[in-house]
């Protein structure tokens, strides 16, 4: 396990919307007097062309704060740069976000969360600064309580963040986070789909109580529970943080959860 991977709380902060039209065309017949009555031959009918799959969450309609037209992918680092810093400050985006190929590094560190690991080179976040931190015991190592205050800055990056403001540049983006998205090799799925099913997947991350114990086998730390070490990437990086850190994630990912689901259809 790598214990200096970013907390990943700005990760969820940008995607867009695709659609897909079909339509069928009718062949002419030839002309009736010229032609013989052709033999009636039996025919399988033709195989159902698989359905696309339904959008659960549509992107939110309004954009906020975003160039139009929007820039190609290959070229929207400084489009998606400008809004960030329109939002969060030039100094926050600079200490705190990488700034090449934002928008595909967003994407593949969305899709990889609820997975075992996340390639610390594809994150859109620099890492958290310092060694992580251990304190020793009689009963073993634990993750030191100190240790969350490494991650304070992306926690208190989420909680001066609105929801709704961030939704709406966000969909503005949106048709840029769904090409990438495409890219990534999903090009009949909807991100925002994908977004909100990791949102929900991060606020089911565990909530250990009391300090959590660790292991060192060789130069790495594990967690010594078995269902934390087996854990996704993204639960890791909930229970590294600390608990009043997790709760203040949590709580601002519930706010954009709702945001990106308002427009959910009404199940049947």
């Amino acid at each position: 396990m790598k214990w200096n991977l970013t907390s990943g709380v700005a990760v969820i902060v940008g995607v867009a919307t695709v659609a897909g039209f079909f339509y069928l065309t009718k062949m002419r017949g030839g002309p009736e007097e010229t032609a013989p009555t052709p033999a009636v031959v039996a025919q399988a009918p033709a195989p159902t062309p698989p359905a696309e799959p339904a959008i659960r969450y549509p992107v939110p309609p309004e954009t906020e704060a975003v160039p139009q037209p929007l820039p190609p992918l290959d070229k929207s680092d400084k489009a998606v740069n400008d809004a960030l810093v329109d939002y969060f400050g030039r100094q926050s985006v600079q200490q705190l976000f990488g700034l090449d190929s934002i928008i595909r590094h967003i994407v593949v560190t969305v899709d990889n969360l609820p997975r075992e690991t996340i390639a610390t080179r594809l994150l859109p976040t620099r890492p958290v600064r310092g060694a992580f931190l251990v304190k020793k015991n009689a009963d073993g190592l634990t993750i030191a309580p100190s240790n969350s205050a490494r991650y304070l800055a992306y926690v208190e990056l989420a909680r001066r963040t609105d929801a709704a403001q961030v939704a709406r540049i966000y969909a503005g983006f949106y048709p840029l986070f769904q090409k990438a998205y495409e890219e990534l090799g999903y090009p009949k799925a909807y991100f925002n789909d994908r977004v909100v099913a990791v949102i929900d997947h991060m606020l089911a991350a565990p909530e250990p109580e009391g300090p959590v114990r660790l292991t060192q086998p060789h130069i790495l730390y594990k967690f010594a529970d078995p269902a934390l070490e087996n854990a996704s990437a993204g639960h890791k990086i909930m229970v590294r943080m600390g608990r009043d850190n997790e709760a203040m994630v949590k709580a601002k990912l519930r706010e954009l959860r709702a945001e990106l689901t308002r427009h959910a259809p009404a199940r049947q």
